[in-house]
């Protein structure tokens, strides 16, 4: 189980360092948009700020949710990403839901089996 383990969160943290650094490196071919995907993609590079926020963000939780001591951080600095990507699916992607409810339940499991980190938090 702890190989299994860590091989979910090795590739959950590395999904997401690589789709930070496409924010910053544009190295990812763009798939076909439909045209309400593409004005919400324009609407937010006007917002200057806010593509290079979210790809640190990815990056920084995606290394952080790699390895044990820190993936109890990693899981909450990513969750907010997390459910905006979920969002995104369920109102203007539904094909991609499926792939970003298991990201998800990933993301929700390790906030989960670190909860006991958490209690001093809350308490």
């Amino acid at each position: 189980m702890k190989i299994i383990k860590f091989i979910l969160c090795l590739l959950f943290g590395i999904l997401f360092v690589n789709a930070g650094l496409d924010k910053f490196l544009h190295y990812m071919p763009i798939p076909e948009m439909d045209a309400e995907i593409i004005k919400i993609g324009e609407a937010m590079m006007t917002i200057k700020w806010i593509i290079p926020l979210t790809g640190f963000i990815e990056i920084v939780g995606g290394i952080l949710f790699i390895f044990p001591k820190t993936r109890a951080l990693g899981a909450i600095v990513i969750l907010p990403v997390m459910v905006g990507i979920v969002i995104h699916n369920i109102i203007f992607m539904p094909s991609g839901l499926i792939m970003a409810g298991i990201l998800f339940l990933i993301n929700l499991w390790a906030i989960y089996d670190n909860r006991e980190k958490y209690r001093l938090l809350i308490s």
